[in-house]
């Protein structure tokens, strides 16, 4: 049986990921740092690795951990992350730090760490579950469109770099999905800009965040991890999957529309 190791598991995307790959028939190591907020995928038979980022030896356990009782790791899915947001000029440079250590350190890390077990077998997997913000931007939300942009270019030359061993690289790119994701960025955009200088837009921008991510609106996670068992049991994948609610029609328009006009429907949707 081949074995996947899946980040960011404890809600959303990862859980419904281990899950899909679970029914696959897959053997999967479920990360996360909340490891009492996995006992359901435990029950439905993952098993649980406490996995932290922003530490180098918790990425180097967890990796070496899989590696000891399962032999390989098959398939890895960077899934974890988060958004920070907020007014560049109020965002601590340490918040952007660990925005970077989250999204694309931690994640760089483990790939380095599955690679050479790959390479020898010259087979394997890796996917990155980027976003649509790897290609289009908004205001206040700097730092995390920065991480994520940074992971579509790492995940572009990686897949070159590895083709030659057998090992495929494949971005996700989510839209609005139903998940935590939302309500923590709203959180932190609210804590940083939502007095001073930004309140007004920190208030916008805060409501886009709300209302695109509604039930009725944001799609299942459910939706992206099918996405990624499909990616990953391909003999070819493609080296993009662009998934959830308004993915394609807002990617669409980011490659034909030249950046005035683009920004001038971003300006209008945040009212800026």
């Amino acid at each position: 049986m081949q074995v996947a190791l899946v980040t960011g598991a404890s809600s959303g995307i990862g859980e419904a990921t281990v899950r899909a790959l679970l029914r696959a028939g897959y053997i999967v190591y479920a990360a996360a740092r909340r490891v009492e907020r996995m006992e359901g995928l435990r029950h439905d038979g993952a098993r649980l690795l406490a996995l932290d980022l922003t530490d180098d030896s918790s990425l180097t356990d967890a990796a070496r951990k899989v590696l000891t009782e399962a032999g390989r790791i098959d398939v890895l899915v960077n899934n974890a992350g988060y958004g920070s947001y907020g007014a560049l000029e109020e965002v601590s440079i340490a918040e952007g730090r660990r925005q970077f250590e989250v999204n694309v350190f931690g994640l760089a890390r483990l790939i380095q760490l599955v690679i050479p077990g790959m390479r020898e077998r010259r087979s394997g997997t890796i996917v990155n579950v980027s976003s649509i913000g790897g290609q289009y931007y908004e205001p206040l939300g700097s730092w995390y469109h920065a991480t994520k942009f940074a992971v579509e270019g790492l995940s572009d030359s990686l897949r070159i770099e590895l083709r030659p061993f057998g090992v495929r690289v494949v971005v996700i790119q989510p839209g609005s999905i139903r998940s935590e994701w939302a309500e923590i960025a709203r959180s932190s955009l609210l804590e940083t800009s939502s007095k001073g200088p930004y309140a007004k837009n920190a208030r916008r921008v805060a409501g886009v965040l709300t209302s695109a991510y509604l039930p009725g609106i944001a799609s299942p996670p459910e939706v992206v991890a099918r996405v990624i068992v499909r990616a990953v049991q391909s003999p070819n994948p493609a080296p993009r999957y662009r998934v959830g609610m308004g993915a394609k029609p807002i990617l669409a328009l980011r490659k034909i529309l030249p950046d005035r006009v683009f920004d001038v429907i971003v300006r209008a949707v945040y009212r800026h």
